[in-house]
């Protein structure tokens, strides 16, 4: 790739009115390149002018910036300062001039739509917060929240915050060992959930938070928010009525004052074996860190409505609630699927709403690609202006699809990369910097991030570990009661280097690309690659939407290459299309990594971020009994898929 595959450059609006550009203009740095590497030279200076700049609130001022005196692993952000997240992202603003403005606005799956003020969102979020204190939750205690993207999820997100507990957000569609193991890791005192939702129809949650609770002694009470007014298995003293409980408490509550390194956030992520990791984010440095990404990545501004097409028991859920709180920003949430009831729901709701800035993943484009691009010609998309993708890696053509039908051309794909434990993310562009298909840019601001060798040893123009050389506030304060696991999963490989396992690459014009994960390696003739090479290749072939390349141990080879193809509709599985595509991908890749065997699933496993699970396919196709975690795992029947795979 060279400087003529730029499909996109900044206008010179962009340029001129951008938040980064005041920024830059502020502190006298005159180019992209000097921005990225003074806030990575110079990450004390940086965090603190973060800080300042976007106005976080703070009852103490913080003394230092940065203590990494117990060595990078267990580095503290904003030493000695005093603040709570709830109070910067609900109650300053509801006492301030955003008092009347839209916080959220959220449409149910049947088109209802309701939508809370600041002033609506602090009461609400502060009578929950006292139920929750007459029920004893205090600072430090732990409490589940199971349930879809409601206005109530945000309100009792909050409402943890505000009072110092930590909330532990739990994936609606999780079932009963999934939620189980979260809530017997966390020791969590409450559970809050509903009685149902909305997705595709109804669906019942209750009885699904009963089953997990059973294994979970530490759970004292389930309180239930009536969705769907669903009649649902009741255990008297234990479960509680959330409207009861609401509609004799005050709205009024004063926040805790919380230190800088108390944990609000305890976020799960799955491990290739064992139980899931629970990675505990900070007060202080995970606000500082995914305001400034809003607020400088994403370009976000007063007038903007922010769409993140997520749940709060993935990072961005929480990501974008707080970056966007923050800020005193406007975030739409809904019930249900994107494609439901319609194939163009999610583009009439960018027109209904006039969505400004809209986060997907690159799954849900090529999901929705499936209907064609005349269902997004039918809207008015002309609102949006910034595009986000993160989740996994891009392949070409799903990015332009996004990119043209979309966006219209006019508007750039900010595609990022972090993860749970991350808080935020490692590689991200800029507003202001030219765009090529697929592509990171480069360090997110402040990341010293860089791609090693086997060795350990920078190196540009080929795949390596993308790994981070310093702390950032957003980084997981460890991993919960469990700092062995922490320091063997993340800092075992090099000293003081945090390995995250993603394979990533530098081209000639020192632009960013992912090439997947480092644990789904395939080495072939070997030749180590990543799955992203192979899979972009396979789906440029009209038949196929959706591919996972894993390599499967072969004493010769080293491992077999073997592809699992969702094919488009109109495409039948059959031997004469599995040899075309093996050609399709010699012809582009060589005969080296023409596929060993190419099997047809109607769908892939995946989590509930809609990261394709790798390793559970190559376990699978190995004929293992123990496939390691599957908790995260969203939709358990397409393990069966690869059994019946032909």
């Amino acid at each position: 790739m060279g400087r003529s595959d730029f499909v996109w450059t900044p206008t010179t609006k962009l340029l001129k009115e951008s938040n980064i550009s005041r920024f830059m203009e502020k502190h006298a740095i005159s180019s992209y390149r000097e921005l990225v590497k003074r806030s990575i030279d110079e990450p004390e200076w940086f965090w603190d002018a973060v800080a300042k700049d976007l106005g976080v609130d703070w009852f103490q001022p913080y003394h230092n910036v940065l203590d990494a005196s117990a060595g990078a692993p267990w580095a503290k952000w904003f030493v000695g300062g005093k603040i709570n997240v709830a109070y910067n992202c609900v109650d300053r603003h509801a006492k301030g001039e955003r008092r009347d403005k839209a916080a959220y606005i959220w449409e149910d799956e049947d088109g209802q739509v309701r939508k809370l003020t600041y002033l609506d969102l602090y009461r609400e979020t502060n009578k929950v917060a006292n139920s929750l204190k007459e029920l004893g939750v205090k600072k430090g205690d732990t409490a589940g929240i199971l349930m879809p993207m409601l206005p109530e999820a945000i309100e009792a997100c909050f409402a943890c915050i505000k009072i110092g507990a930590i909330f532990v957000p739990i994936f609606s569609g999780y079932g009963p060992q999934a939620i189980a193991s979260r809530l017997q890791d966390s020791e969590a005192k409450i559970l809050i959930t509903c009685d149902g939702f909305l997705r595709r129809g109804p669906i019942e949650l209750k009885t699904v938070a009963d089953k997990a609770v059973e294994s979970s002694p530490s759970v004292k009470h389930i309180i239930v928010y009536d969705r769907l007014s669903l009649k649902v298995p009741w255990k008297d003293g234990r479960d509680l009525k959330w409207s009861d409980l609401v509609a004799k408490s005050s709205s009024e509550c004063e926040p805790e004052v919380t230190d800088a390194s108390d944990p609000f956030l305890l976020a799960y992520t799955s491990g290739t074996t064992g139980k899931p990791k629970g990675a505990v984010h900070v007060h202080g440095g995970f606000s500082v860190k995914v305001a400034q990404e809003v607020a400088y990545q994403f370009d976000f501004k007063d007038q903007d409505v922010l769409c993140w097409v997520t749940e709060m028991g993935w990072i961005m859920g929480p990501w974008e609630v707080i970056g966007a709180g923050i800020l005193g920003g406007t975030v739409f949430i809904f019930e249900g699927a994107p494609d439901h009831p319609s194939p163009d729901r999610l583009w009439s709701m960018v027109e209904k709403h006039r969505i400004t800035t809209l986060g997907i993943s690159p799954t849900l484009i090529r999901m929705l690609m499936k209907y064609g691009e005349d269902y997004a010609k039918k809207h008015d998309l002309s609102s949006l202006r910034i595009l986000g993708s993160t989740g996994e890696p891009w392949n070409p053509d799903p990015w332009m699809w996004f990119f043209r039908n979309i966006g219209g051309g006019r508007c750039p794909i900010i595609n990022i990369s972090g993860g749970t434990e991350i808080g935020a993310c490692f590689l991200s562009p800029l507003p202001i910097t030219p765009l090529k298909s697929c592509t990171l840019v480069g360090p997110s601001l402040g990341m010293d991030v860089d791609v090693f060798d086997e060795k350990g040893n920078p190196i540009r123009g080929s795949v390596g570990e993308l790994v981070a050389k310093k702390p950032w506030p957003g980084m997981t304060a460890g991993i919960w009661r469990d700092p062995k696991r922490f320091i063997d999963t993340y800092w075992s490989r090099w000293p003081n280097i945090w390995v995250h396992g993603d394979w990533a690459s530098i081209d000639e014009d020192g632009y960013w690309f992912l090439h997947g994960r480092s644990d789904d390696t395939i080495k072939v003739a070997g030749r180590r690659l990543g799955p992203a090479e192979i899979e972009s290749a396979m789906v440029s072939h009209p038949a196929v939407l959706e591919v996972a390349a894993v390599g499967v141990p072969d004493e010769i080879k080293g491992e077999n290459l073997v592809c699992l193809a969702v094919l488009k509709p109109g495409f039948k599985p059959q031997l004469e299309l599995k040899e075309e595509l093996k050609r399709h991908i010699e012809s582009q890749l060589g005969k080296t990594l023409r596929p060993d065997d190419i099997r047809f699933v109607r769908f892939l496993p995946k989590t509930s971020s809609a990261k394709i699970m790798r390793r559970l396919i190559k376990a699978k196709l190995m004929g293992k009994q123990q496939i390691g975690d599957t908790s995260t795992l969203e939709n358990s029947d397409a393990l069966d898929e690869i059994d019946l795979a032909v």
